[in-house]
């Protein structure tokens, strides 16, 4: 079965019944008539009906031009499915108006297998596809995996299982965990590490990794954060995390087994930079309220609310202790050698200011960060002092990372 959008990518809507328990009540009804805040049973989920009429799991695998390996995958991931999944179950192949054969494919093989469905849609992007798939699912439970098989499916049973059980709300999977087994270029690690710091510090995530393709969702909490994204492309992962973790919802995380596909078209430093303004996007999203968290939080949340309005504290601490180093080498900088100025400006930041880091650790880093990159910045170009404080500042903002990732004291959450 194929069904193709010409416009605007929308398939029919389902209405899910939410499987909550407790005292949740209407919008509007938070206080009691004395003024005073209402007592109330924090909702808890229900485990999925198993029993249902529609399949329980509804797997969306996005493509675009996977001709060579789509056919052997999808058999793959049907095979392991009939073979260990005890419910029922749909493969959906969400293909994102590919030019070569992988529409073809996809559909003989719907014709053969009858629990794969084909959707065809005009308008790119893989956020926009798992968005339009899932609110148009009748299925309880919705995952997603990339076309390639990245990550091996022995982790499919345990992402799903607290899912039906009710004991969370959404499953990813991690190739963060030290239990994890990844093959993958340094490049990929590091920027894959760089970003989920940054996640940390920016927006307070508390997931260890936004990317990996590996994913599942309630379908009763997924309806209700669905429309409030909107990212269509490869930052739509990180924006209903983020808005999932801000409502009190549960995230469980899965190590998995994972190899990189050395054939992939996914251009890193594109994807890198278009997830960068989506945090940028989603920050000032989240500054303006478009999110009605309170709400979603009395409604569907897990823990208590605990507002706490503006940019973490720690943050600004770090970005006014790292304009005040950069400042300082740049006016130094002019009569010294970028190592000797460098050195200065950290000694006289942390010593002449109230803005310390607790403990050695940030400053070392620091320094050893801004002088590796200032002696290897003339070898790649022909630097000005304002690129060498860009450098100064970048590295500085990379210690405090490197900081939270080995342990020491990380960033407060900004809870909304």
């Amino acid at each position: 079965m194929t069904l193709t959008d010409p416009a605007t990518s929308a398939l029919p809507r389902r209405v899910h019944s939410a499987g909550f328990a407790g005292a949740a009540l209407p919008a509007g009804q938070h206080l009691l008539p004395q003024g005073r805040p209402e007592s109330r049973q924090l909702p808890r989920r229900s485990p999925v009906d198993t029993r249902v009429a529609v399949p329980v799991l509804d797997i969306t695998i996005p493509v675009f031009n996977e001709e060579a390996r789509l056919e052997q995958n999808l058999r793959q991931l049907h095979r392991h499915l009939t073979d260990s999944f005890p419910h029922t179950f749909r493969i959906t192949v969400a293909d994102n108006s590919s030019s070569d054969n992988t529409l073809r494919i996809a559909e003989r093989l719907a014709r053969e297998l009858p629990e794969l469905m084909v959707v065809r849609f005009q308008q790119r992007g893989r956020g926009n596809a798992l968005r339009q798939v899932w609110l148009s699912s009748p299925s309880p439970v919705l995952a997603y995996m990339e076309a390639d098989l990245s990550t091996d499916l022995s982790a499919l049973a345990p992402l799903l299982a607290p899912l039906l059980s009710g004991h969370s709300d959404l499953a990813i999977g991690t190739r963060l965990a030290r239990t994890s087994h990844v093959t993958r270029s340094p490049q990929r690690r590091f920027i894959s590490r760089s970003y989920n710091s940054l996640l940390q510090a920016v927006l307070g995530a508390r997931f260890s990794d936004a990317q990996c393709g590996f994913k599942a969702v309630r379908a009763d909490v997924a309806h209700r954060l669905l429309p409030y994204t909107k990212d269509d492309g490869w930052f739509f992962d990180t924006e209903l995390l983020v808005i999932a973790e801000r409502c009190g919802l549960r995230v469980h995380e899965v190590p998995v087994d994972w190899t990189d596909d050395p054939t992939s078209s996914v251009d890193v430093v594109r994807t890198a930079l278009a997830d960068l303004r989506g945090m940028a996007r989603l920050t000032r999203d989240l500054g303006r309220g478009s999110v009605p968290f309170t709400q979603l939080r009395q409604e569907i949340g897990r823990t208590p609310p605990a507002p706490q309005a503006g940019i973490p504290k720690s943050v600004l601490r770090a970005l006014a202790w790292t304009s005040v180093y950069a400042v300082v080498f740049l006016l130094v900088r002019g009569f010294l050698d970028p190592l000797t100025a460098n050195l200065i400006a950290l000694v006289f930041t942390s010593g002449a200011t109230g803005l310390r880091f607790q403990g050695p650790l940030t400053l070392f880093l620091t320094l050893l960060l801004s002088s590796a990159t200032l002696a290897l910045l003339p070898v790649i170009t022909t630097p000005d002092r304002w690129l060498e404080g860009a450098v100064l500042a970048g590295a500085s903002l990379a210690a405090q990372i490197g900081r939270s990732m080995v342990g020491q004291k990380r960033l407060a959450p900004d809870v909304a």
